[in-house]
């Protein structure tokens, strides 16, 4: 693999990164096994949680990494090179270029949990990676870094089904002001025109930039610029904010290569068992520590994680704890269930010239040169994420699904839909250069599930998002692929583009649905496998203010907790999410 020779050729010859001042890397260098909150998971959410309940002094806050730290791994600070931190990126080598094959389409990557799922009944069967971070900061510290809140009506659809009317767009938007620190692009070109200003913060923690219509003020539809978790270059992570505010405070210890195993009952407090331990260990034949919150556990561990440990913990569906001989302590069988996601296609076009990410890519001394580049001045084409354009839409009303399924959308302002526009294809096997439109699926009403393998909790989940199992998602994507096949057949693109790339020339349903079927996997956004629900619902895991339900001492706080996967890269939605769990807790 050319490519990603020469990738990790640069990455060891890289100038190191600045590391941060305080770091455990052994239990050992703990101050004690008793902390007021324990953090499970320094991802997304895991390290805003950590960050507000550290940052008054008062609380001591103990952080646990199941990866490694983001301690000079360059891959993870270079906006271009996020496809070399994680399988499903490296992949994309292949997965844009030919069918699927697992055998044959790179190796595992020590950022990543190297998951993948399960054979996808309505994929012609394939099986592919899906992406997680496995390291400080999670996955916003190997996601391709798009940043947006979704629509507003998400947030009000989330405060319907909670009860909760603070979950809704006109109390969350506060939440923007403590988050966003807007920044000019690395370039420093004018964007007057390419965002609107008045709906973004500019005094928050993590910085962004554009390389839309601006989606900042919760209206999803149209096509715009991207705008980006990078700020000065450099992408901006949980890890590089958040967390790295607290880092060095005496209140606060984070433990990396720390994967907990499961929580400890410590008794119970009104009737409720309560999990105020966490036990974790290095790996599978390392001894296992426990440690104990006295406040309250935070488990922050994702949408695959979280409901892994539950179960191993004892708290799920007991039929499937009970087949891999785990003692049932809260039979809930709600967890691990309701998974949903945004299903992902590439599209690809033949253009005409050579200006793209393609021949950047492919030539060693031009990536050489911006690499040095962007070591010099955080400048150039590195300091970019790959998608350049991206655009939510909806399908017309007088849609023939709409006959048979009622409108998933949150709302009529909510999309169905999402294209992301791209000047490249990431593919070593063809010359030339390349236009992508990917679309995604944003309202999807498949739903699938997370299971235990086993009782082991070093072996990887059962991960089946069940993609494109309804009419609805199947029709819709149909329909996203005629529509951009629409959008490039305009004369503006007459003199640049040259032809669609393979199966993408299909013009009946029966020829486009066999090419989505064999090309679709995952933009990597799965939530609801530890759904909010209303305090007195019978289904659900945690309540609107993310305790577990049944339980006591213990939140939730990651994409897991969302009942239906939003209209977003769900990176920033996870934020705000966090930023309110926070104030939930410390009551401000």
């Amino acid at each position: 693999m050319a490519y990603l020779t020469l990738i990790h050729l640069l990455l060891a010859a890289s100038l190191p990164l600045p590391i941060f001042g305080k770091l455990c890397t052994s239990p050992s260098q703990l101050r004690g096994n008793t902390y007021d909150y324990i953090v499970v998971g320094a991802g997304t959410a895991g390290n805003v949680i950590a960050a507000r309940l550290a940052e008054n002094g008062r609380h001591d806050v103990l952080v646990l990494e199941a990866g490694v730290s983001n301690e000079g791994v360059l891959a993870s600070q270079v906006p271009l090179m996020a496809p070399t931190l994680t399988p499903s990126m490296l992949n994309l080598l292949n997965i844009l270029s030919m069918p699927y094959d697992a055998d044959a389409s790179g190796s595992d990557t020590p950022y990543d949990w190297n998951y993948t799922v399960v054979p996808q009944t309505h994929m012609n069967g394939r099986t592919f990676p899906f992406s997680r971070g496995r390291l400080l900061g999670g996955s916003s510290s190997v996601n391709y870094m798009v940043h947006h809140y979704g629509s507003s009506e998400d947030y009000d659809r989330l405060a319907r089904i909670t009860g909760d009317s603070g979950w809704a767009w006109k109390n969350m938007r506060q939440y923007i002001d403590r988050h966003e620190k807007f920044v000019a692009p690395a370039d420093g070109h004018d964007t007057t025109g390419q965002y609107i200003p008045a709906l973004h913060s500019t005094r928050g923690i993590l910085p962004k930039s554009l390389p839309g219509p601006d989606t900042g003020g919760g209206n999803v539809l149209g096509l715009g610029w991207a705008q980006s978790s990078i700020g000065g270059g450099t992408r901006s992570s949980s890890a590089t904010t958040y967390l790295n505010s607290v880092i060095n405070r005496r209140n606060v210890d984070v433990l990396v290569n720390a994967q907990v195993t499961k929580l400890v009952r410590t008794g119970s407090v009104g009737g409720k068992p309560s999990f105020r331990g966490v036990q974790f260990a290095s790996g599978p034949q390392a001894p296992t520590t426990n440690v104990f919150a006295r406040k309250e556990v935070v488990v922050s561990a994702g949408s695959f994680g979280t409901p892994q440990i539950l179960q191993l913990s004892g708290y799920g569906d007991r039929t499937e704890l009970t087949s891999k001989s785990i003692t049932t302590v809260v039979n809930n069988p709600s967890v691990g269930k309701n998974m949903s996601d945004h299903v992902l296609l590439p599209n690809n076009w033949l253009v005409q010239g050579t200006d793209s990410l393609d021949s950047l890519l492919r030539d060693p001394v031009a990536f050489g040169a911006a690499l040095s580049q962007w070591q010099a001045s955080k400048t150039g084409p590195l300091a970019n994420g790959i998608p350049n354009h991206l655009g939510f839409f909806r399908l017309p009303r007088n849609s023939p699904i709409f006959a048979t399924t009622p409108d998933p959308a949150s709302g009529p302002t909510a999309s169905h839909w999402e294209m992301l526009v791209s000047v490249g294809r990431l593919s070593k096997l063809l010359l030339g250069s390349y236009l992508t439109l990917t679309v995604a699926l944003i309202s999807p009403t498949s739903r699938g599930t997370l299971k235990l393998a086993s009782n082991n909790p070093f072996q990887a989940p059962l991960i089946d998002p069940n993609f494109l199992a309804t009419d609805f998602d199947r029709y819709t994507l149909r329909e996203s692929v005629r529509a951009i096949k629409r959008f490039t057949s305009a004369n503006a693109w007459s003199d640049y583009i040259i032809e669609p790339v393979g199966d993408l020339a299909a013009t009946t349903d029966e020829g486009i649905d066999a090419y989505v079927r064999s090309r679709s996997s995952t933009i990597f956004h799965p939530v609801g496998t530890a759904s909010m629900s209303p305090r007195d619902a019978a289904w659900g895991v945690v309540d609107p203010e993310l305790k577990l339900k049944g339980a006591e001492g213990v939140r939730i706080v990651d994409a897991s907790v969302w009942p239906f996967v939003p209209n977003a890269h769900t990176q920033t939605p996870v934020y705000l999410v966090a930023e309110r769990a926070a104030s939930i807790i410390r009551g401000y």
